[in-house]
This record gives structure tokens, C-alpha cells and sequence, in this order.
């Protein structure tokens, strides 16, 4: 008991040293004093949100208490459902006693945070002229003059974006921040704190304690007739008593990266694989993202071999930065390089989303022209020269005087998921889907997604990615061994080939012009391995993509192996009335017929080698079949001349 009253007298004697108030507490109930000494211990600390009932709570029981008013003020600052009572707690105190420490600094933010711009900027002005000021206090307080003057011009010029929150079956009293969702918008994970999580309230030694905090936990929800479902936890095997934090997830939503919190340093970056229905437990990624500094915030390109994440580790440009790094051949993360002075500010940048397409990067920053505390911004990777644009704020209402920050951007552009403090939520961060402005963004690239089936049943295969006119591989994924859904987006600037394999099949190859885009584009390719998928052949998959490609240069890296050439001299729904007597003499006549039908009749045989069968075309026409033309047979399977010159199988025919 002795401890706890000196306790009291020596953080209230600090605190009211510290802020010029006095309070009368000599009438008060124990449990009152009691709930002081545990709140100011926490404001202390700086843990704003847990001392903020308590003195709230406190100062309504004592409304006169000047004190009182100006602890539940500050606190406020920090909760966007406090913001206006804020302001009037902190103008009385201003109004009683300009003495209070820092008064008009924190009455400045208050105007800030309520919209209030030109009435912070005249206290920030008039605040800065006191010569009693730290360093830091005067670096505080033009920070936020910064904040106030873009805070003006963005509003006067807001952005046509429609922001919803994403509802109370989504959203609770608690925070749910950090949304991660796959490409195709089937899956999110999300960052959960709160009476769910996991070891419940807990001091800072992850031990109960009812004036302790909830830790970060990982939860799941999925879509269902196009709503989300109310999420849960992702799993005991993944969340523990410490922070642990969704940050980015792979296109496809097979791989989910997390940062956990331990006693060693100030967080990394681990990895969990989706197997079937259940996450492994998250390990943390191999190579030199990671660092005794903290790390966090991860992204993963379309390819799968650039992550992008932030950290605080020495040698940046503030306080947190963005970095990227690359996938080396034995699976570990290396070469980071730290993404420059163009993204990367004096103050934190963190919240990296690398966009499917792999040239829209969004970040949030608390520097270049943000209105208030991290406000998110977009900026575009030039190939050409290796380097970003100037970032873009994404404007008001997206961005508000709060913190706003973890932007994903949906692959066709339309839609981005976020979490905010803003007012009118049903918590403290709650997650919103924004309706972006029309062409705000108009990403280039092809999302492929399918179903892999085996005898009409679900099944896993190894989906193969390949660069056809570079010749290098792009990637390989893999189809979920409980449903068969698979996911590839493929980036503009290249043409692709995509071989589905499962072992005891054929391979099924699919091919994809992405080497000019309009825009966004979206396949449904599923495939079905059985033992009839011998007539789906490679052959299909070329003449389809040579039919659609007209223009395309030399594409295929495929063997020659299995190609043969026939000369074709007539085609008929009616065999029977075709009349071929002025070619005798020049070969054996054959009947072929395809699925569509109609009947070919090709003269002479096959030939492995294409100069003969031109020298035989040639002898047919000058006998009096001028239609006559040279076919390709691939493995079996017709393919038109012309798909495997635009292929690179045969060269360019004059």
C-alpha cells in the first residue's frame, strides 16, 4: 500500500509539475485514486488508448477538475470518436490556464484533426514564438503546420472516390487494420486487436493484465454472394500471445507473410504456406530482409521473385523506409536496395502495395504532402530508366487529417481495400473499400484463373509460367489441392506460355499475348486432366494463340520433334462430289476429318522435311490446284502453316 501512494504522489507530482494543474483528491474514493495511479503510470508511458477511460471515466465523475479535462483531451487525440471532445476539453483548458504545458500544440492538433485548419495554424504560429521550446517541440509543430497547409489545398479539391466501410459484420469496437486480399478479391486477411485476441489483456512481459493491451492476431474472412463473411482467426497454430500481424499476401493467396514480435529485435518478416485449408506455421524468411531493427509491411510482385517491405534498419533516408529485394537462386531473399530519395522521406514510409501489374507501387508516407500522420500515396515504376514518379497523394476523402494507411489496389484498378481512424467507424482502425475515381488507375496486365480437375474431380498440378520471346521463366504456382483453383497474372510486355502439369497426364500448355495491352483483362482457362485429354494437345493451344496473334515475331521455345507437313488440296462437307483426276501422278490422295466436320484431302503423304512438301504444293498447282497449300501437323494435330512461322517453329515463309 505504501508503494502505491508514493507511486501516486510521484507521478502526480510530475505530471502536474509537467503541466502547470493542480487537482484536489483529498475527498476522492480509493478505487478513484487507485484508477489515477494506474492512468497517469499509462500516460506516462505514452499508452494514450488504455489511459483514455480511465480518464475519461475519472473526469466525469469530477467535471471541474481542469486536470482532468486536459489528460482526457490529450488521450482523445489518439481515438477519432474523441476528436470533437477533444477540441472543447482543450480549448477550456486553454481558455483557464495558457500556462499548461504544451496547450496550444495539442489544442493545434485538435483543430487539425477536426478540419480546423487556419485556427491551428494561428496557435502553431503564435506557439513557435515561445523561446522556451525544445528542438523537437518546434520540429513537432511546423511538422504539423505542413500538415494543415496540404491539408487546405487537398480538401478545397477533393477526389470523386466513394468510401464505404465495409460494415459491423466486418468491423467491430475493436481495431481491424492492415487488409491484405488476393487478386481476384476472393480472400482477405486482415490484422485483428482486440477481446479476441489471443492471451487476452497483457502487460509488456505478454503476462495477464487487466490494465494491460490486446496483441495483434491474424484473421480470415472470404466472400460469400459477393459480401464478406464475419472473419475469424486464422488459427492457433499461427497466432500466439505476441504481435502477430498480416502484412502481405501472394497473388493467388497461397502465401501469407506476417510480422512477429519477439524479445530480440524489433520484428520481422515470416512466411506461412496455404496447404489444402490449413496455414503452416509462419517462419521467418530466409536471407537479409530481416535485421535486429524492425521490419514489416511486405509485398510480393506478380512473379514472385520482388518483395517489397519496409524497415528501420540503419543507412535510410528517416525513419522507415522502403525497400525491395530479390529472390536468389537458392530460395533466399537478397540484394535489397532501398527504393530512394524519390519514395522514401526524413519521416516514416511504410505500408508498401505493389500493384499486380508490377509498375504501380502504394505507400503511405507521414512526409512529402501528406495532410496528417501517414496519408497514402501512388507512385509508377518507369522500366525504361529503372526509376519511380513523384508520388501522389491520393487526395481527400481518401486520405484524412489521421492516420491513413495498408492501401491495396484491386488488379482491374476499381476498388481499393484500407484501414482508417476516421470518424464514424465502428471501432478504433476499421477496415473501407474505396470506389476509386474513374481512370485513377488503368492497370495493363492478364489475370488467369481457373480450375485444375482430374476426371471432373479437384485437383492439384503444377502450373508452369514461361517469357516465350525472352526464353526465360516467369514463375511457377501451383493449383490448391482441395478446391483446384489456381491464380497467375501475367504482366504486360511479354508473351507467355503456361504448362499445366500433373504427373501421368499430358502436359496442357495455354498461350498468352501480353505484349501490348489496353488495359486489365481477365481469362478463365479451366483445365481437365483424364485419359481423353490426348485430343488437347499442344497444338491447340498454339494455332488458338497464333489465330489471336496474327502479328506476334518468333514466340515458341517448343521442339520441333513431332511436326510434319502435308500438302492440302481441297476441303468438303461433301467428299464425295470432289473430283481430283488432274493430280494423278503426284501422289496418293488421303481423306482427313476434324472435329468440325468437313473433310481435307491432302495429296502425296507427310513430310518431316517443309522444302519437299513446297516443291509438291508447287507440281499441284501447276498441274491446275491453285488453291492447293502447304499444312503443319503438330504431334497429330493440324496447325496451320502460318501459326508455326509466327511461332518460330519454321522460318518466315516468303
Amino acid at each position: 500500500m505504501k508503494k502505491i501512494i508514493l507511486l501516486f504522489f510521484f507521478l502526480l507530482s510530475i505530471l502536474n509539475g509537467f503541466s502547470q494543474l493542480t487537482m484536489k483528491t483529498n475527498r476522492w474514493h480509493k478505487t478513484e485514486k487507485d484508477s489515477l495511479v494506474i492512468a497517469q503510470g499509462m500516460f506516462a508511458d505514452k499508452n494514450y488508448l488504455l489511459a483514455l477511460p480511465i480518464f475519461d471515466n475519472l473526469q466525469q465523475q469530477h467535471p471541474k477538475e481542469l486536470y482532468l479535462k486536459y489528460v482526457t483531451g490529450i488521450c482523445g487525440l489518439y481515438r477519432s470518436d474523441m476528436y470533437e471532445k477533444s477540441l472543447d476539453f482543450l480549448k477550456t483548458v486553454n481558455e483557464k490556464n495558457v500556462k499548461a504545458a504544451n496547450i496550444r500544440y495539442y489544442l493545434a492538433r485538435a483543430y487539425h484533426l477536426n478540419y480546423k485548419f487556419d485556427d491551428a495554424l494561428t496557435l502553431l504560429n503564435d506557439y513557435l514564438l515561445d523561446k522556451k521550446l525544445t528542438e523537437q517541440d518546434k520540429k513537432n509543430a511546423k511538422q504539423l503546420i505542413e500538415y494543415c497547409n496540404n491539408g487546405k489545398l487537398l480538401v478545397a479539391s477533393p477526389v470523386n472516390a466513394k468510401i464505404e466501410n465495409i460494415g459491423n459484420d466486418f468491423n467491430t469496437a475493436a481495431s481491424e487494420y492492415a487488409p491484405v486480399v488476393s487478386s481476384d478479391e476472393s480472400v482477405m486477411m486482415m490484422t485483428y486487436r482486440g477481446n479476441l485476441s489471443t492471451g487476452g489483456l497483457q502487460n509488456n512481459f505478454n503476462q495477464p493484465d487487466n490494465f494491460g493491451m490486446y496483441y495483434e492476431d491474424v484473421f480470415i474472412t472470404h466472400k460469400e454472394n459477393n459480401k464478406w463473411v464475419t472473419p475469424s482467426s486464422i488459427g492457433s497454430n499461427f497466432n500466439s500471445n505476441v504481435h502477430d500481424a498480416a502484412i502481405g499476401i501472394a497473388n493467388d493467396g497461397q502465401k501469407l507473410f506476417t510480422f512477429k514480435e519477439d524479445n530480440y529485435d524489433g520484428g520481422d518478416i515470416f512466411i506461412s504456406l496455404l496447404d489444402s485449408n490449413n496455414w503452416s506455421t509462419p517462419v521467418k524468411i530466409k536471407g537479409d530482409v530481416n535485421t535486429p531493427a524492425w521490419e514489416g509491411s511486405a509485398s510480393l510482385s506478380s512473379d514472385e521473385k520482388t518483395l517489397y517491405f519496409a524497415s528501420e534498419r540503419p543507412g535510410g533516408f528517416g525513419g522507415r523506409d522502403l525497400y525491395k529485394a530479390s529472390l536468389l537462386p537458392d530460395s533466399t531473399w537478397g540484394n535489397v536496395k532501398n527504393l530512394g530519395p524519390e519514395i522514401n522521406t526524413p519521416f516514416d514510409d511504410d505500408a508498401p502495395f505493389i500493384h499486380p501489374d508490377g509498375k504501380n507501387l502504394v505507400f503511405s508516407s507521414k512526409g512529402l504532402n501528406s495532410m496528417g500522420s501517414y496519408d497514402i500515396f501512388i507512385t509508377q515504376f518507369n522500366k525504361s530508366d529503372s526509376t519511380w514518379s513523384t508520388p501522389k497523394n491520393l487526395g481527400y476523402p481518401i486520405n484524412t487529417p489521421d492516420d491513413d494507411r495498408y492501401f491495396i489496389l484491386s488488379a482491374d484498378g476499381k476498388r481499393g481495400y484500407y484501414a482508417s481512424n476516421k470518424v464514424g467507424g465502428f471501432g478504433l482502425h476499421d477496415v473501407y473499400v474505396v470506389e476509386m475515381p474513374l481512370n485513377f488507375v488503368q492497370p495493363k496486365l492478364i489475370m488467369v484463373k481457373g480450375n485444375i480437375k482430374n476426371e471432373g474431380k479437384p485437383a492439384f498440378s503444377e502450373v508452369q509460367v514461361d517469357e516465350l520471346d525472352t526464353n526465360q521463366p516467369y514463375g511457377t504456382f501451383k493449383s490448391n489441392k482441395i478446391d483446384g483453383n489456381y491464380l497467375v497474372n501475367l504482366t504486360e510486355g511479354h508473351n507467355y506460355k503456361i504448362t499445366f502439369k500433373q504427373k501421368g497426364f499430358p502436359d496442357q500448355i495455354k498461350m498468352f499475348d501480353a505484349k501490348n495491352l489496353n488495359g486489365y483483362e481477365q481469362k478463365i482457362v479451366d483445365i481437365n486432366f483424364s485419359l481423353k485429354s490426348d485430343s488437347i494437345s499442344k497444338a491447340d493451344s498454339i494455332a488458338a494463340f497464333a489465330k489471336t496473334n496474327p502479328t506476334n515475331p518468333a514466340l515458341a521455345n517448343i521442339t520441333k520433334e513431332g511436326i510434319e507437313f502435308k500438302v492440302q488440296i481441297g476441303a468438303y462437307k461433301m467428299p464425295k462430289n470432289y473430283k481430283y483426276k488432274k493430280l494423278k501422278g503426284l501422289g496418293k490422295v488421303e481423306m482427313l476429318v476434324l472435329n468440325d466436320g468437313i473433310t481435307r484431302f491432302t495429296i502425296g503423304g507427310s513430310f518431316k522435311n517443309l522444302e519437299e512438301a513446297i516443291a509438291l504444293k508447287k507440281k499441284v498447282q501447276d498441274a491446275g490446284q491453285k488453291d492447293a497449300f502447304v499444312t503443319g501437323f503438330y504431334q497429330g494435330n493440324r496447325v496451320y502453316l502460318g501459326d508455326l512461322e509466327k511461332l518460330g517453329l519454321i522460318p518466315p515463309q516468303k
